[in-house]
């Protein structure tokens, strides 16, 4: 179903994206949301609402390319920001979250202020018209991650 009908404004002349080159489409100070494809708007949604609540700025990588993936924009965000929320759409366990998890703990685990979270479907099969109970949603991404952000935690 077109991947669940996603609509963008596309250039019309010819362009091209570099493999492996990650996008920062937001900057922030506090936290870094990697994402990439259709979760890119469920974070960007749970972004709006967190910012307004907790008064923290997210920013936003869209990874664009997962082989090879951009290592150095990564770890030069969450250096910076010192928190991590992987968000992806495969199942938690072995998919993309867990090796970008694993990089960040080990070349920026002197940064980190809290352990790295990750925000993927659950770890069961499921068909079509059960997708919408599986996949992160803007509650998931929001409610318990964010949570790291208590009044009392940020300096």
């Amino acid at each position: 179903m077109l991947y669940r009908a996603a609509v963008e404004q596309v250039p019309v002349d010819a362009y091209t994206l570099p493999l492996s080159k990650a996008e920062v489409l937001k900057e922030g100070s506090d936290l870094t949301i990697i994402s990439y494809g259709a979760p890119l708007y469920t974070c960007q949604s749970a972004i709006a609402a967190a910012e307004k609540d907790f008064g923290i700025k997210v920013e936003l990588i869209d990874m664009r390319t997962l082989y090879p993936w951009d290592r150095s924009t990564i770890l030069d965000s969450v250096n910076k920001t010192g928190r991590a929320i992987i968000v992806h759409e495969s199942m938690v366990n072995a998919g993309i979250g867990a090796e970008v998890a694993a990089t960040i703990q080990e070349r920026a685990f002197l940064k980190l202020e809290a352990p790295v979270q990750r925000v993927a479907s659950w770890s069961v099969h499921h068909g079509l018209s059960f997708e919408a109970f599986n996949i992160p949603d803007v509650a998931r991404v929001f409610g318990k991650h964010f949570s790291i952000f208590r009044a009392e935690t940020i300096c």
